[in-house]
């Protein structure tokens, strides 16, 4: 039944000449949505309805060939597709877009604050004023002050009962409890630490919550006092200090603040070591021990090392014979013992030690060595003979001439030195 309707596809027959093939479907590149910005929609509902039915207004230009729309012009051919490859969402968005995306708020901004901010966000880190002093003091100012063992100086801002207030640059200042004020008994901190006194601490914890450190003048003068102590040490000097106290060990004594003990082995009079307090004596250092606080001294020492500095190379000595060794005698020159090598007694032949001289005689010899490291001291009488095995023959006679012999021997000695030297 024909109709006046437009007429149906004819289908292909099977007789008829066959058709071209069709060219595979070929998916093209996703179009470019124009993007306009438009003005902010209408709150009003009728004006809302009013703007939906109205004409379309002119599109802006495309993205690559200018070409504007119209309302006239239909869609736009493959020719006209914009290609993406190779754009960036800058490109795609415009200038306009890429100004109002620069900062949250821009489309509420005025003009010139508009500016300002395209301004700062053209600039580059290298634009910006950057002092390297600058920033490390800054560092250095929120740096925590107050480090354990550091010695910190500060000025006296407060007092309490129970302790110093001290200023010592932190964002808290420093508490020195009372008996960390010093060395010994101080009974009125008012006196001893006034407001304004500049005062040298040691701190001895690190700031708590509140940013406080605490601070000791006593450690700082303790650590002080080592320090001397061993140096004094060092130099081999004889101190004079006064006995305080004793126990059944030996006496103790005060040396620059310090606790110094003497045992009795090393006191001239051990055996009644309770009578010594109060009385000062000169002493050296055996032991000195910060990390222990040991400080232990010698009075026997002390008269070592006083005689040996009495004592010289060549000077002509006076002693007593208190030992016989099979390889000399051992010579009590008051407080220090002198060796006689058998070597260094007579430039003649010997049988006997006891030849010559015998435990508990008085002899005059000359000293040819001192060493106070080692407690040495050598003598030597054969330099007082005018002929070799002269004590054996006229022991009398040399004794009373010592000292002219001793004189001639000194001369002789010294070209000995040159020579050597």
């Amino acid at each position: 039944m024909a109709g006046a309707g437009s007429p149906s596809p004819r289908r292909p027959s099977n007789s008829g000449p066959r058709s071209e093939p069709q060219p595979p479907l070929v998916r093209r590149p996703p179009q470019v949505v124009m993007i306009r910005k438009d003005e902010a929609p209408p709150t009003d509902p009728v004006e809302a309805t009013k703007a939906l039915h109205a004409p379309a207004q002119a599109a802006p230009p495309t993205a690559r060939t200018g070409r504007e729309s119209s309302p006239t012009d239909g869609p736009a051919s493959d020719d006209e597709v914009v290609d993406v490859q190779g754009l960036t969402m800058a490109d795609l968005l415009g200038p306009e877009t890429r100004a109002g995306s620069a900062g949250r708020g821009a489309r509420s901004a005025t003009p010139e604050r508009g500016a300002a901010a395209a301004a700062t966000a053209s600039r580059t880190v290298d634009d910006f004023d950057f002092d390297e002093e600058a920033f490390l003091a800054a560092l250095g100012e929120n740096e925590p002050i107050g480090t354990t063992g550091v010695v910190v100086h500060g000025v006296v801002i407060g007092l309490e009962s129970d302790g110093v207030y001290v200023d010592i640059g932190g964002k808290a200042p420093g508490f020195m409890p009372k008996q960390e004020c010093g060395l010994g008994v101080i009974t009125n901190l008012k006196e001893r630490f006034p407001k304004g006194l500049e005062v040298d601490v040691l701190v001895t914890r690190e700031q708590n919550a509140d940013g406080m450190v605490t601070v000791s003048a006593r450690a700082l003068a303790l650590r002080q006092s080592w320090e001397k102590v061993r140096q004094l040490d060092k130099d081999g000097k004889v101190m004079q200090v006064k006995i305080n106290g004793f126990n059944r060990g030996g006496v103790t004594c005060d040396l620059e603040g310090l606790r110094g003990f003497i045992p009795r082995s090393q006191l001239n009079e051990g055996e009644n070591h309770e009578a010594l307090v109060g009385r000062t004596l000169g002493v050296v250092f055996l032991e000195v021990n910060p990390e222990t606080r040991k400080l232990v001294l010698s009075e026997k020492k002390a008269s070592t090392a006083a005689r040996f500095s009495e004592l010289e190379v060549g000077q002509l000595v006076e002693g007593r014979i208190v030992s016989v060794k099979p390889y000399g005698f051992f010579v009590d020159l008051g407080g220090v013992s002198g060796l006689l090598h058998q070597s260094c007694i007579t430039g003649g032949a010997l049988r006997s030690l006891r030849e010559v001289f015998d435990q508990g005689e008085v002899i005059r010899a000359l000293i040819t060595e001192v060493d106070p490291g080692r407690g040495r001291i050598a003598l030597n009488t054969a330099l007082l003979e005018g002929q070799p095995g002269e004590w054996l023959i006229d022991k009398p006679k040399l004794l009373a001439e010592a000292e002219d012999r001793a004189n001639r021997a000194r001369s002789l000695l010294r070209q000995q030195e040159q020579t050597a030297g």
